[in-house]
C-alpha cells in the first residue's frame, strides 16, 4: 500500500472510527481525498496527525476527528447542497463534494482560495464553487443549502447565514465559550434554528463571527 494511502487508514483506524463516527461514505471519503494535497507543503508530513494545522494567521485544517463528527451530524445526502464557510485550502470541500451534491465553499484569504481551486481542479473534482469574500455573508446566491459547515471557532452565528440555510437543514459549528469550544448543531424548523450540543472541540477564532459587546457606562 503506498504511504499515504496507509496513513489516511491509520487516521480513519485510529482517530475517526474510534470517535464513534461509522457512516459508510465519511469513512470512504476520508479513506480516498489525499489530505496532503490541501495542507502546506511544509507540513504534509505530518497531513495525518491528531491536531488542527496551521493554514495562514488564526487558520487551520481541523483535525479529522472534529471534521469526521461534524459530517457526521450533518447527515448528509447524495443530493445536498452546502455551505461550506473557512474552506481554507480545500480539504473540507474535496470530502464534502464525495457526500454531497453540491459545495459552495467560500474563503476570505483569495491566496487559500486560489490555491484551493487549483487542487480541486487537479484531482478533477467538479461540483465545488470556490468563493471569495467575508466568511460571516455566506453564499446566498448559491442557496438556501441543506447544511452549513464552519470549519473554524465562532461567538455568534449572523443571521445572514441563518436565513441561507432550508427550513429542515442542519449547521455544524464549533461555538467559543471562554477557554473551551463546544461543537453545536443547529436544526432548522418553522424559520428557526435551535442548537444542542454535540462534543468539544478547539480550532482558531474566525473573522466577523464576534458576539456583539454589552455597552457599559
Amino acid at each position: 500500500m503506498p504511504l499515504n494511502a496507509a496513513r489516511r487508514r491509520m487516521m480513519v483506524d485510529t482517530q475517526v472510527r474510534p470517535s464513534d463516527v461509522t457512516s459508510f461514505p465519511i469513512i470512504d471519503a476520508m479513506l480516498n481525498v489525499p489530505r496532503e494535497r490541501f495542507v502546506p507543503a511544509g507540513l504534509r508530513d505530518a497531513a495525518y496527525a491528531e491536531e488542527d494545522l496551521p493554514l495562514a494567521p488564526g487558520r487551520a485544517i481541523l483535525a479529522p476527528r472534529t471534521f469526521a463528527k461534524m459530517l457526521g451530524e450533518l447527515e448528509l445526502r447524495p443530493d445536498s447542497a452546502v455551505l461550506e464557510i473557512a474552506s481554507g485550502l480545500g480539504y473540507g470541500s474535496a470530502v464534502l463534494a464525495r457526500l454531497a451534491g453540491f459545495v459552495a465553499a467560500v474563503e476570505d484569504d483569495a491566496d487559500l482560495a486560489a490555491q484551493s481551486q487549483e487542487t480541486l481542479s487537479e484531482l478533477g473534482i467538479d461540483n465545488v464553487a470556490v468563493m471569495t469574500g467575508p466568511l460571516a455573508q455566506g453564499a446566498a446566491e448559491s442557496g438556501p443549502y441543506d447544511a452549513i459547515i464552519i470549519e473554524g471557532a465562532i461567538e455568534r452565528f449572523p443571521e445572514g447565514l441563518d436565513a441561507q440555510l432550508r427550513d429542515g437543514g442542519r449547521v455544524a459549528a464549533i461555538f467559543i465559550e471562554g477557554a473551551l469550544g463546544i461543537v453545536r448543531i443547529g436544526y432548522k424548523h418553522h424559520g428557526s434554528i435551535s442548537w444542542r450540543y454535540a462534543f468539544n472541540a478547539g480550532a482558531p477564532a474566525l473573522p466577523g463571527f464576534d458576539a456583539a459587546k454589552a455597552f457599559t457606562l
